[in-house]
């Protein structure tokens, strides 16, 4: 006789999933993606988007190139690509960002370095943790013609 559904046994898994954390060390290099449900702290490079549904810390040593994503964020290291936090972004004094940022609320500490626009009091709706990056870039190329027909409409409008 069992004493959990699935359903039950999956909502555990996923609760001990994101009470999980991991680390990449300094002088760790990684190339592609990471997608995480626990906390993760990065004091080596990285070359790929983050993903995390938890919270990412950033160390002194971290460089990311890519998009990182996540519910919250410390940052001290380098950042070369856009952040988009659901809940509370902090940049510590070290903290060197090269992107656009889009966060609910933020910290940016005397000494932090941001070059790029920021869009602040986003709701989590508007942040997409979705797991499968195709869709993400079909939803990206979608936007796209969506906006290229608007465009076509105001040409034409324009011109009549």
């Amino acid at each position: 006789m069992t004493m959990f559904s699935n359903n039950q046994k999956e909502k555990v898994k996923t609760e001990e999933a994101s009470n999980s954390s991991s680390i990449i060390g300094k002088g760790t290099s990684v190339e592609g993606d990471l997608h995480t449900v626990g906390n993760i702290r990065i004091e080596g490079d990285v070359k790929g988007n983050v993903t995390c549904k938890s919270k990412i810390a950033l160390g002194q040593s971290s460089y990311v190139e890519g998009t990182v994503l996540a519910q919250n964020a410390e940052i001290a290291g380098e950042i070369q690509g856009s952040i988009e936090i659901s809940e509370l972004l902090i940049l510590r004094p070290t903290a060197v960002i090269h992107g656009d940022i889009i966060t609910n609320k933020l910290i940016v500490e005397s000494g932090a370095t941001f070059n790029g626009s920021c869009r602040m009091g986003v709701s989590v709706n508007d942040i997409d943790f979705e797991d499968d990056p195709e869709e993400t870039e079909l939803d990206a190329e979608q936007e796209d013609d969506v906006e290229s027909t608007s465009n076509s409409k105001k040409t034409e409008s324009r011109s009549i």
